[in-house]
């Protein structure tokens, strides 16, 4: 992929975050398409349009939901849709962390199974902790942002449907940061609900969030009551079926993600995924060869995200300080590792070339500083 046609460097500051990431200027563009109304044929025709291709996207048969929101909505949908009384939340940094305080806050009951920031939840501790049964639901983050760790998701969803009732038992996915960007296959998988954000690998700007939606989840939903009101899945089905949502959506993002989706769907996933594991691959050895560790456990860092551990005490201000005069920002640690450690986003828009002009950047920052950057890193 030539970057240079896809990423404009030269006008503005280039992401290389967690989220938002870089949005080409024919994205940006599509969003200036004239105004219509949402309950004009036109809307439902570009809904029509839209929906097919998120289905092929999160390769699946059942629907795709779209709201108006961030991630963080639908996580409270899922919660509230498909959670009778007890769930399991899968805990190994910040965001998985706050679903399960979205749960709680839902009045779900919720027991945690957490392992240390930077390792990933392991498929033998999910079968372990839903031995004893009692649960209808388990959540868990495909991909955690704040410590790059990709959990094993396909062998997880594996254990919960071998585990006693685990046939009832709902497996929520948080792919915010992993949808479109690595491997993930919901009806081979037998997911139950996938969920993600625009502004991540699908590299569209934030406000519109997507999930995946089984037919069992669905019929979870329509026996739990107090689903709420803006994300309730049954309503959001029953407009989806006249190609409508209940609530105006973000028309010119919908306009963007129609765009965008054929480049998604053009570049085919495969090709896609592979170029993430491409960046993930280049951004690690050059690390490794600076002497900057990987936060993330060996075996589970993510192909969108890498974090990395600032043993070398990098003043990540002043880097993006120097970062800027290039025209280009990366991002520090989440919550309690900000400075600790720094995430560099490799997904979306980019490729391995654009992630060498950032990692020659920070070299000549270390240089600068008489910090001692390992030279010809390639």
């Amino acid at each position: 992929m030539d970057t240079s046609s896809r990423i404009d460097a030269e006008d503005h500051l280039t992401l290389y975050l967690p989220g938002p990431t870089e949005v080409r200027r024919e994205i940006l563009d599509a969003q200036c398409e004239w105004m219509i109304g949402h309950r004009m044929p036109e809307c439902a025709e570009l809904i029509e349009r839209v929906e097919p291709a998120l289905k092929s996207v999160f390769m699946t048969g059942s629907r795709v939901l779209i709201s108006a929101s961030s991630g963080t909505g639908l996580w409270e949908g899922a919660s509230r849709n498909c959670v009778r009384q007890r769930i399991l939340h899968c805990v190994n940094g910040a965001f998985s962390e706050r679903w399960a305080e979205v749960s709680a806050l839902n009045g779900k009951e919720v027991d945690v199974l957490e392992v240390p920031w930077g390792e990933a939840i392991r498929p033998e501790m999910v079968a372990q902790r839903l031995a004893g049964g009692g649960f209808d639901a388990i959540a868990l983050a495909h991909n955690e942002t704040s410590t790059g760790v990709a959990n094993p998701l396909w062998e997880i969803a594996a254990e919960v449907r071998s585990a006693p009732g685990g046939d009832d038992i709902m497996i929520l996915v948080d792919a915010v940061s992993s949808w479109s960007g690595v491997e993930l296959r919901f009806d081979e998988w037998d997911l139950d609900v996938a969920l993600t954000s625009s502004q991540k690998a699908f590299a569209l700007p934030p406000g519109l969030s997507f999930c995946a939606v089984s037919d069992r989840a669905m019929d979870r939903a329509r026996s739990v009551p107090n689903r709420g009101y803006y994300f309730d899945f049954i309503t959001l089905d029953e407009s989806l079926s006249k190609n409508q949502t209940p609530a105006t959506p973000a028309i010119s993002l919908l306009f963007a993600a129609d765009l965008q989706l054929q480049t998604i769907l053009s570049e085919g996933l495969e090709a896609r995924w592979e170029r993430h594991l491409a960046m993930r691959d280049a951004t690690l050895t050059w690390a490794e060869r600076n002497g900057i560790p990987c936060f993330a456990e060996s075996g589970y860092r993510s192909p969108t995200v890498s974090c990395l551990d600032n043993a070398r005490g990098i003043d990540i201000g002043a880097l993006n300080a120097y970062l800027r005069t290039k025209g280009m920002i990366l991002s520090n640690g989440y919550g309690a590792l900000k400075g600790k450690t720094f995430r560099i986003g490799h997904m979306g828009e980019h490729d391995v070339a654009s992630i060498r002009r950032l990692t020659d950047a920070i070299d000549e920052h270390l240089v600068r500083l008489g910090d001692g950057a390992v030279e010809g890193v390639r």
